[in-house]
C-alpha cells in the first residue's frame, strides 16, 4: 500500500511540473505559425539551435548555427537587445535555448512551431 502512495504522489508531482513549466514556457517565449515566423525573423537574429550536421542538411535562409549544446559557450554571439527568433528540428532545443537565454536576461525570443520539420520556406543547404 505504501508503495501505491509514493508511485500516486509521484504521478501527480510530475503532472504538476509539466503544468508548471508549460504556464513558464508560454510566457517567456513566443511560438508563432511560420506565417508570423516568416514576417518577424528578418528583422530579428536567426538561430538555429541544432547540432551542425543538421545545420549542414539544410536550414532556413540567413540563420546562424549555435547549437544547444554550444549555447552556453557562445551566448556571447547572441545580441540582448535585438529579437531572437529561435528554430530546431521539432521545437523541443528551441524551447530549452530559450528558457536558457531568458534566465541570462535576454527579453525578446520568438520560436518556431513544429520547428524546421515544418517549414515549408526557403532553404539552404551544403553540397
Amino acid at each position: 500500500m505504501n508503495s501505491l502512495y509514493f508511485l500516486l504522489i509521484v504521478i501527480v508531482a510530475v503532472i504538476i511540473y509539466s503544468v508548471f513549466t508549460f504556464f513558464y514556457q508560454k510566457r517567456i517565449v513566443k511560438t508563432v505559425t511560420e506565417e508570423e515566423f516568416r514576417a518577424g525573423y528578418r528583422k530579428a537574429q536567426l538561430i538555429d539551435v541544432r547540432e551542425a550536421n543538421e545545420f549542414d542538411g539544410g536550414h532556413i535562409l540567413g540563420a546562424r548555427n549555435i547549437p544547444m549544446s554550444q549555447m552556453k559557450m557562445r551566448m556571447q554571439e547572441i545580441r540582448s537587445d535585438m529579437p531572437v527568433y529561435l528554430y530546431c528540428q521539432s521545437g523541443m532545443r528551441s524551447s530549452r535555448a530559450a528558457q536558457f537565454l531568458h534566465r541570462k536576461g535576454y527579453k525578446d525570443l520568438t520560436q518556431l512551431q513544429g520547428g524546421f520539420k515544418k517549414w515549408s520556406g526557403k532553404i539552404k543547404a551544403k553540397k
